[in-house]
């Protein structure tokens, strides 16, 4: 008999539920595309599949992933290759159908110490792809045990810090472009530093601050959770702050479920993950609080239709203004939809 893979639509299909609240407008405002050379890929039919499950998503926002640089011409200018493959897509969206998901926002890369070029290259995003054109994720992701890492980060130890990115980061807040992150636990506090450098640039926080439970942070899920619980409710602090709630079925949060015969209800995933989403509600509170899927990364562990009702179970209590904010109202407002 052979294994289904894990992350499959086969394995997917194992867990089959009724989807809760179905016309509840959700907008998801952190997906990625691409199609690689090796064959793998997520393009618009497989993000529709996803979007068209049960639930009712309206629009998305695409956030850069490193995929489908241009091959050639100046080095600071070949990310505009993932902004033209994305517009293409999103303009694709635009010709669907009324119950299908729009790619309404881009948030694209930019090398945000690179001060010489940094707004030739913000200048040309728009260029591409006009007001679709949000915002830039640098990422700073960085840890000193990355080979543990099934999605290590690539950014160097201390970029948050460094003169030169704060600066860029200055740029982004004249400019009315948001700020996108993604970086490890054992980071949040060189965030909020920075959150509290550049008070004027709107910064999002991806995932959580990513904590960590593979490598050497395995098995040390309770202490980590304490640590973290003081940073964010540090970084709350900062009004310019907004905190996407998500991307903490990633392999390396190691919840383990990628590695099962059978992947979780929605029941297991909020069982597993809610305090993080309540504490951190609890400090942000839902007007600058959104939920996200981070498709396809988290797909390696659940599927789109089982995310979703587990994020509505979460916040079943909450007032429909606080559910409203968190499902479409924050991401709307805050990625000028």
């Amino acid at each position: 008999m052979n294994q289904i893979i894990p992350g499959t639509e086969e394995w997917h299909n194992q867990v089959v539920e009724e989807i809760i609240d179905p016309e509840r407008v959700i907008v998801d405002p952190h997906h990625h595309l691409w199609k690689r050379p090796t064959g793998d890929t997520y393009v618009l039919e497989d993000l529709w599949k996803d979007t068209g499950s049960g639930h009712k998503i309206i629009k998305t926002v695409f956030i850069e992933c490193r995929a489908n640089y241009r091959e050639d011409g100046p080095e600071h200018l070949q990310v505009l290759g993932e902004t033209e493959f994305v517009n293409n897509i999103a303009e694709e969206s635009a010709k669907g159908n009324s119950d299908q998901a729009r790619i309404s926002g881009i948030v694209a890369k930019a090398d945000l110490t690179r001060g010489d070029t940094l707004e030739e290259v913000l200048d040309a995003h728009t260029g591409v792809a006009g007001n679709l054109f949000k915002g830039i994720r640098h990422a700073g992701a960085s840890d000193e045990d990355p080979v543990a890492l099934s999605i290590p980060g690539r950014s160097e130890k201390g970029l948050y810090l460094r003169k030169d990115f704060q600066e860029g980061m200055k740029v982004l807040g004249r400019k009315g472009l948001t700020y996108d992150t993604w970086h490890y636990h054992h980071q949040n506090r060189d965030f909020l530093a920075l959150a509290q450098a550049v008070p004027d640039t709107v910064m999002i926080l991806d995932h959580f601050g990513t904590p960590l439970g593979v490598g050497r942070y395995a098995g040390k899920r309770e202490e980590i959770f304490l640590q973290w619980k003081k940073d964010i409710a540090e970084i709350a602090k900062c009004e310019n702050v907004i905190a996407k709630l998500g991307g903490l079925a990633m392999p390396d949060n190691g919840f383990g479920w990628d590695r099962r015969h059978m992947p979780p209800t929605s029941d297991e995933f909020v069982y597993a993950q809610k305090r993080y989403y309540l504490h951190t509600l609890e400090c942000f509170g839902p007007e600058r609080c959104m939920f996200e899927s981070n498709f396809p990364v988290d797909k390696r562990s659940l599927s789109y239709a089982v995310l979703w009702n587990g994020l509505k179970k979460m916040v079943a209590n909450y007032s429909e203004d606080e559910k409203t904010a968190l499902f479409s109202g924050t991401a709307t407002r805050i990625y000028r939809l």
